[in-house]
């Protein structure tokens, strides 16, 4: 029976995103700061496999389960960039400003019409370190590219990713609403789910 979980993140804007959605189960979450864990070295290919180092990091250390979200932005315009690099692709320690500004200067000459991307949200829970089937969730969300800053909520991308279906940009969103639609609220909603019929079967 899981009753508390790491989160495998110091990313804050994550960190304060999961605690909203997460909120109304019964499970004990707390960011790996707590035990002083730094981040992984990401350095796999894919958002699954990244999002495997990432747990098997956090509960290796804590020896706790370990919860661990590997997200990001995939454009059509970019060949599916940046991809794994989100995070990093205005280098190493670049703030949103600075990626979001990169990703529109990039973008200055797609017409509207071929603006079109995704966020990926990859969810992986490990029970322990060596957990050889550990419960993994995904999900997309489909949406466009601004032309320019939108909206104040959100974190990363959010003030650059337009949702048609909403007329507005996902850092317009009224929060409540964002984790209906979102990847990562959509991805956690299976895990949910993942972890319930885990706890069934191990009752």
């Amino acid at each position: 029976m899981i009753d508390s979980l790491v989160l495998a993140s110091n990313n804050t804007g994550k960190i304060k995103e999961f605690a909203q959605l997460l909120q109304t189960i019964n499970i004990t979450v707390k960011p790996q700061s707590t035990w002083q864990v730094e981040d992984a070295d990401e350095t796999g290919t894919t958002f699954v496999e990244n999002a495997i180092i990432k747990a098997r990091h956090a509960a290796k250390i804590t020896g706790l389960p370990a919860l661990a979200d590997d997200s990001g932005l995939v454009v059509d315009a970019l060949n599916g960039g940046p991809g794994v690099h989100t995070s990093r692709y205005a280098g190493v320690g670049a703030d949103e400003i600075t990626y979001t500004k990169k990703l529109l200067d990039n973008m200055q000459d797609v017409p509207d019409t071929e603006r079109g991307a995704c966020f990926v949200c990859v969810l992986v829970l490990m029970r322990h370190a060596d957990d050889p089937i550990p419960l993994i969730a995904q999900a997309t969300w489909q949406g466009e590219i601004t032309r320019e800053r939108r909206g104040n909520n959100g974190f990363g991308y959010d003030p650059v990713f337009f949702v048609p279906s909403e007329n507005c940009a996902s850092a317009e969103l009224p929060s409540e609403r964002k984790h209906q639609l979102s990847h990562r609220g959509r991805a956690l909603q299976q895990l949910l789910k993942l972890i319930q019929q885990d706890q069934d079967v191990t009752a």
